[in-house]
């Protein structure tokens, strides 16, 4: 039986300085003034739909994603812990960088677009993903970017063109992290930054980099 996560998740002890001002892209309830710990799932076979949870340090669900449909665009529902809509990713399969548009609840409609993500270029050996926020439709700059190792399950998102990391994904070491192997990863959320919005980021990640999920 899944447990209901109420909001705000525990927070870790804190040794990251919060953030001058707060970073809030899908809603500012989702902006907590403490450090986050969140653990990534892959390929949870005890989810119905979809195969990708999140949960806080104690297992409690936070998100899930469901739903894949087969045809230009590929979309995912990701709800919280109730299973209240918070965002739909949807893919653009017959783009050239991966793009990837996030709207908010169920929505699809252009009036309801958050950001697009897409890789910065078509060949990479590393991750660099660069995000743009709805209000920045020229995509000149990059509000977001994610860059690090997705083989390693170790990317920081950082702020723009700038050094000022937001979040980092590392590995959860644990006897069962090394049965899972790259099944089961820990996400670290700075402090004011929008938690809800890293989820996704990795939801999108986990897309790109995993061809078998859409099978």
């Amino acid at each position: 039986m899944e447990h209901v996560q109420a909001y705000p998740p525990p927070a870790v002890p804190s040794a990251y300085p919060p953030l001058a001002t707060r970073v809030s892209v899908i809603g500012p309830q989702y902006c907590y003034p403490q450090p986050i710990d969140l653990v990534v799932l892959r390929k949870v076979l005890t989810i119905r739909e979809g195969k990708f949870a999140v949960t806080d340090i104690y297992s409690n669900i936070m998100f899930k994603t469901k739903g894949k449909f087969f045809s230009i665009h590929d979309r995912r529902l990701l709800t919280d812990a109730a299973g209240n809509p918070v965002c739909t990713l949807r893919h653009k399969i017959m783009t050239v960088h991966d793009r990837w548009q996030v709207f908010r609840g169920e929505s699809t409609e252009e009036k309801d677009l958050i950001f697009t993500a897409k890789r910065s270029s078509m060949i990479q050996l590393k991750t660099k993903l660069h995000v743009f926020l709805a209000t920045n439709p020229k995509e000149d700059v990059c509000d977001f970017r994610m860059e690090g190792s997705w083989l390693e399950r170790s990317c920081f998102i950082y702020s723009g063109e700038l050094n000022t990391i937001l979040a980092q994904m590392h590995k959860k070491h644990s006897v069962e992290s090394e049965f899972l192997g790259k099944d089961k990863f820990m996400v670290t959320v700075y402090p004011n930054v929008d938690y809800a919005f890293v989820v996704a980021l990795i939801a999108i990640l986990d897309g790109i980099n995993n061809d078998d999920d859409f099978e």
